[in-house]
């Protein structure tokens, strides 16, 4: 990689899968980037390990009951080390040229407006911040001149194919989607389904919580809405198709009829190294597309809103108030880390985010702060984890019945 001066990064959640890869490719390319922060929750021991490689100035561990062994196995090193969740935002703060914000979930919130306030260039890999806040997020971007860069290989993807200049001609994105594990299910296998065959994805390497949402098919729902906010187009111009092969990971059609896809490997690595290297290009040391292996053709298919509903509830998400994303997204994580515990089925899932939506979302006045998109993401998760417990005192979650949550 041909730079003119090294760059300095910070990767918020550097222990996750999107932020272990980062470290991946920065540590291939040692020469190319200085590293001045390292976040992580609570993977003390991974954080302290990538510390060592790659030499930060700070790290902060957001679990304080870590703090110790961290500072402990750094000492001496002189990398400086806080704790807390405060910290991890006092990371997101300290001047970098490039922040890979891969917090998941709303926790990554306020890291990441850090970042962006710091007016530099944020790769963005927490759709649920967006998806929860996406106009506050997009404000503070142009308020402070920050280039954001999508890392989700759709955003990605159509990003690398979005022609600024044509935005006029531009007749609809078109998220390309797996299908999940369950894509051939009937409803009845579905309703069976266990968390260890939600995540297991077909093509993709994730954590828990997002192989879950590829399942349920809401991580499409959701990049829907990132869509919206990121590229700044109306939701009925943005399409979902079920692609299984995964290798065309997103397309733009313009009105003169030519459509731009992006196509690679189901690899993280590609769409990061996008980011990483941007405005260049950076070599990874991923597999590589073979188009002879492709000879039996590349399969599209409209996807079932039946098995699939998120993709049906997001449209009435989008045509309501930005509190319904809120609780749509909130309402979802709650169901999700619920089924991984298992407390609620599969299915339930998206049962019970409909559910709090009909229920929250004509109770809830504007959002025009942080704070209250984060009270409400607050009080969402209260309701949900309450109305699940009180359904399952009944006996089941189906339907999920909130008159006395």
């Amino acid at each position: 990689m041909d730079i003119a001066v090294v760059k300095r990064v910070s990767i918020l959640g550097s222990t996750g899968s999107i932020g272990c890869s980062t470290v991946d490719l920065i540590s291939a390319h040692r020469d190319a980037f200085e590293v001045v922060a390292l976040t992580a929750h609570k993977n003390g021991q991974k954080l302290v390990e990538q510390a060592l490689a790659l030499r930060p100035r700070c790290v902060a561990i957001g679990d304080e009951s870590q703090y110790a062994a961290v500072k402990q196995a750094l000492a001496g090193t002189g990398i400086a080390c806080m704790a807390g969740r405060d910290a991890v935002i006092k990371a997101a703060r300290i001047e970098a040229d490039w922040t890979m914000a891969a917090i998941v979930g709303m926790a990554g919130l306020e890291p990441t407006i850090a970042a962006i306030r710091q007016g530099r260039c944020v790769a963005f890999a927490s759709k649920e911040c967006l998806v929860a806040a996406g106009h506050l997020m997009m404000e503070e971007v142009r308020k402070h001149g920050t280039t954001l860069l999508p890392v989700d290989s759709e955003h990605n993807a159509i990003f690398q194919v979005f022609e600024s200049q044509n935005k006029a001609a531009i007749k609809r994105l078109i998220l390309t989607a797996s299908g999940g594990p369950f894509r051939t299910w009937t409803r009845a296998q579905m309703k069976a389904a266990t968390p260890a065959q939600a995540v297991k994805h077909p093509n993709w390497s994730m954590g828990a919580k997002i192989s879950v949402d590829s399942a349920t098919m809401m991580n499409k729902a959701l990049e829907v809405i990132e869509a919206k906010h990121l590229f700044d187009m109306d939701h009925r111009m943005i399409d979902v198709i079920v692609h299984p092969q995964s290798v065309v990971h997103s397309m733009v059609e313009y009105n003169d009829g030519s459509i731009l896809a992006q196509m690679g490997p189901s690899d993280m690595r590609t769409p990061i190294a996008s980011c990483l290297a941007w405005p260049q290009r950076m070599e990874t040391s991923g597999p590589r597309l073979d188009f002879k292996a492709l000879s039996g053709g590349l399969q599209f298919e409209e996807p079932d809103t039946d098995k699939f509903p998120a993709l049906a509830i997001v449209r009435d998400v989008l045509n309501g108030s930005p509190a319904d994303s809120v609780i749509f997204n909130a309402a979802n994580e709650i169901a999700v880390e619920s089924f991984l515990n298992g407390s609620i089925g599969f299915m339930d899932i998206c049962d019970i985010i409909k559910t709090i939506l009909d229920m929250m979302q004509n109770d809830v006045s504007g959002l025009t702060c942080l704070d209250d998109v984060i009270n409400l993401d607050h009080s969402v998760r209260v309701v949900t984890r309450a109305a699940i417990k009180a359904a399952d005192k009944t006996g089941g979650s189906k339907p999920i019945q909130l008159a006395q949550a």
